[in-house]
């Protein structure tokens, strides 16, 4: 007998703390703009916001939409409420108190695929967020395909904010709403470096590393082409050619709990005798390729040089200074 197919059932996860505008997207997405076209859509939501949802106005948009409790957010619960619907997508504005293992572990019904995770900030509290509840804003950060700012204005510091988001997320989206919802890249603000990337060369001092990392993610082109210097640890990923390290360093991404190492792709005819951990002092030139784990593309270095050196003063780099 053939195998029944299971057919795929896209799931949208919105994420965010109260008030950060989940449930005026998720309206303004399946109502005003019909988003789902009618198709049948299941919305769960899993905390009673400052908006409401009319349960007419969704029902006339073929959306049903259930109420889910920390307690009943099962795999049972999840499989009842799938046969109850059938639905053809699910949406669900997740609770930003709530662990996010508890929603990217738990084992969904057949066909459920996670194909859009959304992250909501309100940018007038990003900042009391991040210093009362770091560990837990960093992470619906890091899990993020879309970070929406709203709420922006004059004052808000978009430059700072994408780099504290590209230390811990290269491959988001990250948009800036205004108060009258207008969207705006953010991209005009620059933000002063503690090093100059005006001329051809850029010498790093050890404790830029972090704020390169950051600037270069975000800014490839502003890059390509120039020759840089810099002190670095190396580590060389298994599925990596011989050829290839990532020379990079130990970061504090949001607390002393949770340190990455964050580096680009490098190209070493001597790569091969380099060691993991190794501290050497890397020349060459930055180029830019596609990522396939970033979906998209990111800076790289060809070296001419790589020379075993002494260890950094710190062990660890920042994001800030």
């Amino acid at each position: 007998m053939k195998k029944e197919e299971v057919k795929e059932i896209p799931v949208y996860v919105f994420m965010g703390f109260l008030g950060s505008g989940k449930t005026q997207f998720a309206k303004d997405t399946l109502i005003k703009q019909g988003f789902t076209e009618g198709q049948k859509t299941l919305l769960l939501v899993c905390e009673d916001g400052e908006e409401e949802y009319d349960a007419d106005e969704l029902k006339a948009k073929n959306i049903d939409i259930e109420y889910i409790t920390e307690e009943n957010l099962t795999t049972d619960h999840l499989l009842d409420i799938s046969r109850k619907y059938q639905p053809e997508n699910v949406m669900i504005e997740y609770n930003g108190m709530w662990e996010l293992d508890r929603i990217f572990n738990i084992r969904v019904p057949k066909g459920w695929t996670v194909v859009q995770v959304i992250s909501f900030v309100d940018a007038t509290t990003f900042d009391v967020y991040v210093n009362n509840m770091k560990k837990v804003m960093m992470d619906q950060l890091r899990n993020a395909d879309m970070i929406i700012f709203n709420r922006c204005d004059e004052n808000t510091k978009k430059a700072e904010y994408r780099r504290s988001i590209r230390a811990v997320n290269r491959r988001a989206q990250i948009i800036f709403e205004n108060l009258n919802g207008e969207s705006d890249n953010g991209m005009g603000e620059e933000i002063e470096l503690p090093f100059d990337t005006s001329g051809p060369r850029i010498e790093l001092a050890e404790e830029d590393f972090g704020l390169f990392y950051a600037d270069a993610a975000d800014n490839p082109d502003k890059y390509v082409g120039k020759q840089i210097h810099f002190k670095a640890q190396v580590h060389k990923p298994s599925n990596y050619s011989k050829q290839t390290f990532v020379p990079g360093r130990f970061a504090m991404t949001c607390c002393a709990a949770d340190i990455a190492f964050v580096g680009f792709k490098c190209y070493y005819g001597g790569a091969k005798s380099l060691k993991d951990r190794d501290w050497v002092m890397v020349e060459g030139t930055i180029q830019k390729e596609f990522y396939p784990e970033f979906q998209g593309e990111g800076p790289v270095i060809y070296a001419d040089s790589v020379a075993m050196t002494s260890p950094a003063a710190d062990d660890l780099v920042y994001f800030t200074y």
